[in-house]
């Protein structure tokens, strides 16, 4: 038997331009090979009828290629096989159409006569039925039993050099050639099932169950390594020593009693929660996280309060110009009256609210300029990150260097599910803003299939001339080719003429930073009526006075996405409404779509986001610096990353400093322990 962290040259039974393909994809090792687990699996101990319509799940079938051809369009060329159904089944069409587009090479491996097993989702084409780019395997002759038939077939990710076929043998025969102590973990997550046992029954299972049991034991130890990181990095913030903030409330309360309306409770529960960590010795690691909205300046301005009344610097980095210019006048208005000395610092403004001679500012907002003034601060002890997954690891370090061991508050306003916000921020402590504050107008969210154009230019312009302002956003910048979606920069032209009594402004990414701030300062202050814009106005400046939104090609654009950009309106005491138009073909879009009509709540739609689309997708850039999950699909079991959790909580408990018994685990955390930043993100 061959070691699990060999050369796989040490398997006889491979050739030597096998090796050469397989490590050609990253796998070297027998170990390498066995943890490229299957992306999915066929039971081929039967099969799905030929499709009768297109949509749906994506079927195996199994049938006879009784006609190929290469074809050649204007700008495409594919080849083309159509496969006749002999199961004999009275269910469906005799035939289905397969095309492969730009493989003209597939005419020596496929031919008439041969009988595959074609795995893929059917659709439309010019009223037949056809699937692109189905996987397919060619059925030879097997004498005896085969690991190809008649089972549970696990089908892997492509490795260029080495059809699905042998890559299934060569998986079957290293199960047999590996020394199974050899496959043991770092630590073992579950004594009770062998590694080595779980390996075969992941790879050749008996069941699609025995698959997912197999399949969750190695997503334990995934996540037993992420949660590790994550109690690690928590044990030693909770070892530095900070200092002691918030004894006095003189500020906060002449804060509170200043205001004309009440916070609310969500606001209030949060203050609280804050000004407990203030006061322990144990600096303060918490994530807001609020809908969009919620709330979440006055609460960070209040925890600014708190530090200031306590003698020390607060700072709040903003990943733009303008939402750093926003937050300042925000500040200004509420905290001038106070004597509150605010700065802001962005790279090309500087502006205070005092002059020199009264002092250094308490509290200084502004943009990553914040990281490069060496001389702005000589106490810092708070720092508010807002929008905090804008920001990269070392940028948020530095910040946080400018202090001395400093409190620190970073925000969100994406709403996260909890099984996620366990997995990514399992480190800070969360306060969550699940309130909208009192005395917002009504949000009216409306999906539309191909509503007449001239509709909605009445209703825009009725809008409009009522003095309020609106969105038009778009999720192209400009037209393509392979995509039949309306481009922001042809439909700029086209509102123009439309709303021709009104000024109307255009906003994308390639707008260089400059234009970019100059329009939506313009449209802050009502010298734009309405803005054509893409998603860039996704995290943007509060227009309180812009009450309408039109969302073009809204299939294309996420939930998540979607949730944040309807936060742009719905600011103000105005009703608003957001306006969804699709085409209506996807079943699954108008799925998605249904949900922003039923629901403003922006935790339940992270939840039917992760339902829909799954943790995998909805992680997305939230799990910057964390690299890729083997497993997202365990992302949403609760109940195995409470375990994975318990797990790595007991380690710690009984080895702080991972010296002692599980010394072996330590390189897991090295990279981690050096970072100088609070957390991902």
């Amino acid at each position: 038997m061959i070691p699990a962290d060999s050369d796989l040259a040490a398997a006889d039974f491979l050739q030597a331009k096998e090796v050469l393909a397989l490590a050609s994809a990253g796998l070297k090792t027998p170990r390498q090979l066995l943890d490229r687990l299957p992306r999915r699996y066929e039971d081929r101990r039967r099969f799905d009828a030929f499709p009768a319509s297109p949509g749906g799940a994506p079927v195996c079938i199994r049938g006879q290629v009784i006609d190929t051809r290469n074809r050649f369009g204007p700008r495409v060329r594919f080849y083309e096989a159509v496969v006749a159904d002999t199961s004999g089944s009275a269910m469906g069409p005799s035939t289905l159409t397969c095309r492969w587009f730009n493989m003209p090479y597939l005419s020596k491996v496929l031919a008439a006569g041969q009988e595959v097993i074609l795995h893929g989702k059917p659709k439309d084409f010019q009223g037949r039925i056809v699937i692109d780019h189905p996987d397919f395997e060619v059925i030879r002759d097997d004498s005896g039993p085969s690991i190809h038939l008649e089972r549970i077939v696990p089908v892997y990710g492509n490795v260029s050099g080495i059809n699905q076929r042998r890559l299934r043998e060569i998986q079957y025969l290293m199960l047999d050639a590996v020394d199974p102590a050899t496959l043991a973990p770092e630590f073992d997550v579950d004594p009770t099932y062998p590694r080595h046992e779980a390996y075969r029954e992941v790879h050749f299972p008996e069941s699609i169950e025995q698959a997912d049991a197999a399949r969750r034991r190695f997503a334990l130890e995934e996540f037993f390594g992420v949660q590790l990181q994550v109690v690690w990095r928590r044990q030693r913030h909770d070892r530095r020593n900070g200092r002691v903030l918030g004894k006095k409330t003189e500020l906060l309360t002449r804060f509170y009693e200043s205001l004309p309306f009440d916070l609310t409770d969500a606001q209030k529960r949060s203050i609280r929660e804050i000004l407990g960590d203030l006061r322990t010795p144990r600096p303060m690691n918490r994530l807001l996280q609020g809908d969009v909205g919620s709330g979440k300046t006055f609460v960070a301005m209040a925890s600014m309060l708190l530090a200031i009344d306590s003698g020390v610097q607060a700072a709040l980095m903003a990943p733009t110009q303008i939402l750093a210019e926003q937050h300042f006048l925000t500040f200004r208005k509420w905290l001038e009256p106070l004597g509150v000395r605010v700065a802001l610092r962005t790279a090309d403004r500087q502006e205070s609210t005092h002059i020199e001679l009264d002092g250094a500012p308490q509290i200084v907002i502004g943009t990553h300029a914040l990281l490069y003034d060496d001389e702005l601060f000589s106490n810092l002890g708070l720092v508010v990150i807002d929008e905090q997954h804008k920001f990269g690891v070392m940028q948020r370090g530095r910040l946080i260097e400018q202090g001395t061991t400093p409190d620190v508050l970073v925000m969100t306003a994406t709403p996260i599910p909890r099984t996620l916000t366990m997995t990514i921020y399992g480190d800070l402590d969360v306060s969550i803003l699940d309130e909208r504050p009192a005395g917002r107008g009504k949000m009216v969210t409306a999906l539309r299939t191909n509503p007449k154009q001239t509709d909605l230019n009445r209703f825009v312009k009725d809008q409009l001339e009522s003095g309020r302002q609106a969105y038009l956003v778009y999720p192209l910048v400009e037209e393509s080719e392979k995509l039949k979606a309306e481009a922001a920069t042809v439909a700029h032209e086209k509102w123009a003429k439309r709303l021709s009594k009104f000024e109307v402004g255009l906003l994308h990414g390639k707008v260089d930073a400059e234009e970019k701030e100059s329009v939506m300062r313009r449209f802050r202050d009502h010298e734009i009526d309405a803005l054509v814009a893409t998603s860039v106005i996704e995290v943007g400046v509060d227009v309180p006075n812009a009450n309408l939104m039109i969302i073009h090609h809204a299939e294309r654009f996420g939930l998540a996405q979607l949730h944040q950009l309807r936060g742009r309106i719905g600011r103000g005491e105005h009703k608003s409404y957001c306006i969804l138009l699709t085409d209506g073909k996807s079943p699954d879009a108008l799925e998605k779509l249904q949900v922003m009509e039923k629901t403003s709540d922006g935790f339940v739609i992270a939840e039917e986001d992760l339902r829909i689309r799954g943790p995998g997708n909805v992680l997305g850039t939230m799990q910057s610096g964390m690299g890729e999950f083997r497993f997202p699909d365990f992302l949403a079991d609760t109940a195995l990353l409470r375990e994975a959790r318990a797990l790595a909580d007991k380690v710690v408990e009984t080895d702080p400093d991972l010296t002692g018994p599980h010394a072996n685990l330590r390189p897991r955390i090295e990279e981690i322990d050096t970072d100088p930043a609070i957390s991902r993100g």
